[in-house]
C-alpha cells in the first residue's frame, strides 16, 4: 500500500491538534453519527484541562487509496525531546503557523529540527479567517524564519496553503473555494515523498524505538517506523542499545497498527510503516529492535541537554501519609526511573542521603506535569525551587539563555523591558505589532526567568504572552535578585482560626482559609515587608462572662490567594519546600524547627 507519514508541528495554540481532528473526521476515520470528544488526539487528562498536547501521538487515515500515518506533536519547548525524536520517524512536516501572530520562538524551534533533517515543510497559515489575520505578513515571516535557519532551495521552495483548522477547510490561494481539508491531503501525498524503507523490504527487520509506553494487559510497547524488512506475529527478535549491545531476546506477542484514533492488531509490519510492538520486558527509547542476524544499531536522534533540576523528596511535614498513599522513597525512586525511561528529556540522580533525587528536565512546566501525574496517582512529595544547570567550558562558567518573545499592550511595554532588564535580560529586538501590540524580544538567563511568569501576568493585567525557547550558553551573568516579600510563617500546628488570620491580614496577604490544618513552618501567607515573620494562626478570640455594649461583628476574611502547581514551585526560595500530596499543596520551610533554621541561616552566611 502507498504510505505518507507527516508530522503537524507548530508553536503552541496554533491550532494543531484542532486540524488533526478535521482530518480525522474527513478522511472517514469516524461514522457520521460517532461521539468524538474536541481536540480527540489530547486524550491525556492533564491535556484536556490544560489544552495543551503534552505527548506526541500517531494516528492514521486514507486517502485515495494511500494511507497518511499523522503525528500530532507538542508546541512546548518543554516537550521538545518529544518533537525531536518525532521528526526522525517521519519523511515530511506540515507546520502550521497562525496567520495573525506569524511564526513564534517554537515555531523556531521545531523547523530548525524538521530543516536540519533535510525535510521539506508543507506551510499552512491557519486561522486566516480571524479578524486581525494578515496571511501575507505571516508568509513574509515564515520565508525569513527559513533563510535564517539556513533553508537549502528545496526547502525554501515550499508549498503554501491557507486554513482554518476548526472551520475545516484548506485553500490553495487566499481568495479559492473555502469547502474541505481535501487540498491539505492532495498537496501531502503530491509533496511528502513514500517512506525511503520500502526499497529496503527485502532486508532483514529493522525498527528504532521512538516512544514508550505501558499497558495494564500487554505490558510495555514501543512505537517506532520499520527501517527495513517484514516483521510478522510471533517472531523472534531482538533488541540493541545503541553501543550494539544486546538487550533482550523476545518473541513479539502482539503487532499494533495505528487506524483512525485507535490500534488495531495486525499480522505483519512492513517497511515504511509506523507501528507499536509489545512482547518485550528491557528495551527501551532510542534502542533497535531487530532480527537476530542484525548486529548495528539504527543511529538515533541526539537529544538537548535539560537546562533545570528540581529535587524530590519524600513528604516529612507533620501531615504526612494523610493524604497518598505512595510516600517510600523505594517507591518515589521506581516512579521517577520509569518516568526517565519513557521521556528521554528527563534525568534523575539519586542524591547522597538516599531520601530525595535530583530531576533535571527541559523546563518549570514539564516538572509540573511530571509532579501533577505523580500526585494523581497517590504520591506524596516536598519539592525544592528549580536550580538552572551550569556547564562548564575552559575554566569559564556558562548558564543557559533563553529567548523571550513578549506580546503586551503598549501601556504596559516599558514595565516589561525594566523588570526582563531586573533579571539580567538583555533586549534583541522591539516593535509594534498591530491593534496597539508591542512585540519585545529579550535574551534573558534561565534562571531569571523562574517564577517570572507570575508577575508577568500582574503587571499586564492578564493580557501579555510570553513565549520562551532554549537560545545558547553564555558565561555566568551575575546574581539576580529574587522574591521581594518575606513570608508568614505559622509558630504553632493544629486547625487555622478565622478571628487570627482575620488580625493577621495587615501583616500580609494569607494562602490559607479558616479550618485548614497548619503546622509550624508552614507558610500561611506573604509579608507586607521583606523579612520573614513568625505568627500565630490558631489563636482565637479571649471570651469573659461580661457582655460588651457593642455586638460582636462577624469576622469577614479576604479570599486567601491559591497558587497552582508552577506558581508555588516558582515562588519558593531555596530554604522553603512544596509540599504535594493529592488533595493539597502547602508551602513550607525546609527546617521546621525555627532553632534549626536559625542554625541553618548562620552556617549558610559564613
Amino acid at each position: 500500500m502507498d504510505i505518507r507519514n507527516i508530522a503537524i508541528i507548530a508553536h503552541v495554540d496554533h491550532g494543531k491538534t484542532t486540524l488533526v481532528d478535521e482530518l480525522l473526521k474527513q478522511s472517514g476515520a469516524f461514522r457520521a453519527n460517532q461521539a468524538v470528544a474536541e481536540r480527540a488526539m489530547d486524550s491525556n487528562a492533564i491535556e484536556r484541562e490544560r489544552g495543551i498536547t503534552i505527548l506526541a501521538k500517531c494516528t492514521s487515515v486514507e486517502w485515495k487509496g494511500a494511507r497518511i500515518n499523522i503525528v500530532d506533536t507538542p508546541g512546548h519547548a518543554d516537550f521538545g525531546g518529544e518533537v525531536e525524536r518525532i521528526l526522525s520517524m517521519v519523511d515530511g512536516v506540515c507546520l502550521l503557523v497562525d496567520a495573525a501572530e506569524g511564526p513564534m520562538p517554537q515555531t523556531k524551534f521545531v523547523t530548525s529540527k524538521a530543516l536540519a533533517l533535510g525535510l521539506r515543510p508543507i506551510v499552512v497559515l491557519n486561522k486566516v479567517d480571524k479578524p486581525d489575520a494578515e496571511p501575507d505578513r505571516a508568509l513574509n515571516e515564515v520565508f525569513d524564519l527559513f533563510v535564517a535557519l539556513d533553508a537549502d532551495d528545496d526547502q525554501l521552495d515550499f508549498p503554501v496553503l491557507y486554513a482554518s483548522g476548526r472551520s475545516g477547510w484548506a485553500s490553495e490561494t487566499l481568495d479559492g473555494p473555502r469547502e474541505t481539508l481535501a487540498p491539505l491531503f492532495d498537496r501531502i501525498l503530491a509533496h511528502v515523498p513514500p517512506p525511503k524503507q520500502l526499497a529496503r523490504a527485502g532486508e532483514p527487520f529493522t525498527m528504532l524505538a521512538t516512544t514508550l509506553e505501558a499497558d495494564n494487559f500487554l505490558g510495555r510497547i514501543l512505537t517506532g517506523r520499520v527501517e527495513s524488512g517484514v516483521l510478522n506475529a510471533g517472531a523472534t527478535i531482538k533488541a540493541l542499545s545503541r553501543d550494539g549491545k544486546e538487550i533482550e531476546r523476545f518473541r513479539v506477542s502482539k503487532i499494533l497498527a495505528f487506524r483512525g484514533l485507535g490500534r488495531q492488531p495486525v499480522d505483519s509490519a512492513e517497511a515504511g510503516d509506523i507501528v507499536a510492538l509489545a512482547g518485550m520486558t528491557k528495551p527501551t527509547v532510542a534502542d533497535t529492535l531487530c532480527d537476530l542476524s542484525v548486529g548495528q544499531p539504527i543511529a538515533a536522534q541526539p537529544i538537548d541537554p535539560p537546562t533545570i533540576s528540581v529535587t524530590f523528596g519524600i513528604n516529612d511535614s507533620p501531615l504526612a501519609g494523610r493524604d497518598g498513599d505512595k510516600v517510600q522513597s523505594r517507591v518515589i525512586r521506581d516512579r521517577l526511573m520509569r518516568e526517565a525511561e519513557s521521556n528521554v528529556a528527563i534525568r534523575v540522580t539519586d542524591t547522597p542521603g538516599g531520601e530525595a533525587f535530583e530531576v533535571a528536565g527541559r523546563g518549570e512546566l514539564q516538572m509540573g506535569v511530571l509532579i501533577e501525574n505523580m500526585r494523581r496517582e497517590g504520591f506524596e512529595l516536598s519539592i525544592s525551587r528549580p536550580r538552572v544547570l551550569m556547564r562548564e567550558e575552559d575554566g569559564q562558567r556558562l548558564e543557559p539563555i533563553e529567548e523571550v518573545t513578549v506580546d503586551v499592550d503598549e501601556p504596559y511595554a516599558g514595565s516589561v523591558v525594566e523588570k526582563l532588564s531586573q533579571r539580567k535580560g538583555e533586549l534583541a529586538e522591539m516593535r509594534a505589532a498591530g491593534a496597539g501590540k508591542t512585540r519585545i524580544v529579550a535574551h534573558v538567563p534561565s534562571r531569571g526567568l523562574i517564577g517570572y511568569h507570575g508577575e508577568f501576568l500582574t503587571d499586564t493585567r492578564g493580557t501579555g504572552v510570553l513565549n520562551r525557547v532554549f537560545h545558547a550558553w553564555a558565561p555566568y551573568k551575575g546574581p539576580i535578585p529574587g522574591r521581594r516579600q518575606g513570608v508568614l510563617i505559622s509558630m504553632e500546628t493544629g486547625d487555622s482560626v478565622a478571628y487570627a488570620l482575620f488580625n493577621l491580614e495587615d501583616r500580609g496577604k494569607m494562602f490559607i482559609g479558616s479550618g485548614e490544618a497548619v503546622y509550624e513552618g508552614m507558610i500561611i501567607g506573604e509579608h507586607s515587608r521583606d523579612n520573614d515573620l513568625e505568627v500565630n494562626p490558631l489563636k482565637g478570640k479571649k471570651l469573659t462572662n461580661i457582655r460588651a455594649s457593642g455586638k460582636d461583628d462577624a469576622v469577614i476574611l479576604t479570599p486567601p490567594v491559591r497558587m497552582s502547581l508552577e506558581e508555588a514551585i516558582a515562588y519558593i526560595e531555596d530554604d522553603e519546600l512544596v509540599e504535594v500530596t493529592p488533595h493539597a499543596l502547602r508551602l513550607r520551610k525546609r527546617h521546621l524547627d525555627p532553632h534549626e533554621r536559625k542554625r541553618a541561616m548562620r552556617k549558610a552566611t559564613i
